[in-house]
């Protein structure tokens, strides 16, 4: 009996392991994505925004940046660029809502966008703000109006090089919206307050959205940094110069590729002012080009770039036509005494303008006479304020 018991006692011990032998349980299945169809169709406008440039986009990154409930989304999507070629990653903000089973996305510049922005849960009060300036018709840019209240993307008072002049992002037929810099410390800063993102399909770009309809991207980085919160104030560092090429395009060195957005779509950065620069093209991309402070010129390849800070939307840059000075006034025009003289590339802060005398500039003829905040007088011929009409109202 005794020999009985043992018998069933080992057959009761060894029963569990050989049932679990003979039924494995199957591996779970990966849940499915609940994005998937968002990213087709993300992917699809970006492709359809990039229709008539110069470089086939067969790529198509769509990252996530933020959901909420999966029902809203902010993202990014890039087209990446030809590896080893002159072109860049075509990368754009997008929102995203899904409403009766399907997604409505609006990229950046599009309408949706700042409608979208509006209704979704998960963006701060800031973004919307932001935002709100990024959702006019695409194509409305500039409009003769080339103040952007940025300074250079690195230190105040710091001199980088303009390694690369004004040229295209899309490799020849797109706008020349993007400069090359390099030197200084190496660190690349915001160039003006925003909210900020890494690029989810991208590392090694940072994009920035700003006031005014305007965005700011810098590719090429390394050691990026952007704060939990994507609030960042001007100068905010973001990463160091150098020649990542995560999504396509190539770096020979390292720099920053910066470029200027406005509406969602790609602008001449020639005539913007940044740092108190105003670019020029030329005639070829990369090295033809220069940019202007006052009459102080920094040419494409060797050209030093002294970062003056941000021009304020009510100021200009005194710009002689060829150095020296230019006279104040106590009216506004020259049948009106002299009042003192001020520096060609000083700023000076206007308080009204009035039409006067008429004067030829750099940037040619015009009657129009700025009132300074001090009360004196000079003609806007010789004044770089980034529009041909007053900033700062009528006297």
């Amino acid at each position: 009996m005794r020999h009985l018991v043992t018998r069933l006692v080992a057959a009761l011990a060894v029963a569990p392991v050989l049932l679990l032998a003979a039924a494995p349980t199957a591996a779970a299945a990966p849940p499915p994505d609940p994005f998937t169809a968002l990213r087709d169709v993300a992917a699809a406008k970006a492709h359809a925004r990039a229709t008539g440039t110069a470089t086939a986009w067969a790529d198509a990154r769509v990252g996530v940046i933020r959901a909420h409930e999966g029902r809203w989304v902010l993202g990014m999507t890039t087209l990446v660029a030809p590896a080893g070629s002159d072109a860049y990653p075509d990368s754009r903000l997008f929102l995203a809502e899904r409403r009766n089973g399907s997604w409505e996305v609006g990229l950046d510049g599009e309408p949706a966008f700042a409608a979208i922005s509006a209704r979704a849960p998960m963006l701060s009060a800031y973004e919307r703000e932001i935002f709100a300036s990024h959702g006019g018709n695409v194509g409305v840019t500039a409009n003769g109006d080339y103040r952007t209240g940025m300074r250079l993307p690195y230190g105040v008072g710091q001199e980088w090089r303009l390694s690369g002049g004004p040229h295209a992002w899309d490799a020849g037929s797109g706008p020349w919206s993007s400069i090359d810099l390099a030197g200084g410390d190496g660190r690349v800063l915001a160039a003006r307050a925003g909210s900020a993102y890494e690029n989810p399909g991208c590392r090694g770009e940072i994009v920035i959205a700003h006031d005014r309809g305007y965005t700011t991207k810098y590719y090429h980085l390394v050691n990026r940094t952007v704060p939990p919160s994507t609030s960042v104030s001007v100068g905010h560092y973001l990463g160091n110069i150098g020649t990542a090429i995560p999504c396509g395009g190539a770096a020979s060195y390292p720099h920053v590729h910066f470029t200027l957005m406005q509406h969602g779509q790609y602008v001449n950065i020639a005539y913007h002012i940044i740092g108190k620069w105003v670019f020029i093209n030329g005639p070829q991309q990369y090295s033809g080009g220069y940019a202007l402070h006052g009459s102080r010129i920094a040419y494409a390849g060797s050209g030093l770039m002294y970062n003056y800070g941000a021009l304020g939307f009510d100021s200009g840059i005194v710009d002689a036509n060829g150095g020296g000075s230019v006279n104040k006034r106590t009216g506004p025009g020259t049948g009106y005494s002299l009042a003192g003289q001020v520096a060609d590339g000083a700023t000076v802060k206007i308080a009204c303008s009035r039409n006067g005398t008429t004067h030829t500039g750099r940037w040619g003829a015009t009657a129009l006479w700025n009132k300074l905040t001090d009360g004196t007088w000079v003609s806007d011929a010789f004044v770089y304020t980034g529009t041909d009409g007053p900033v700062s109202g009528w006297c």
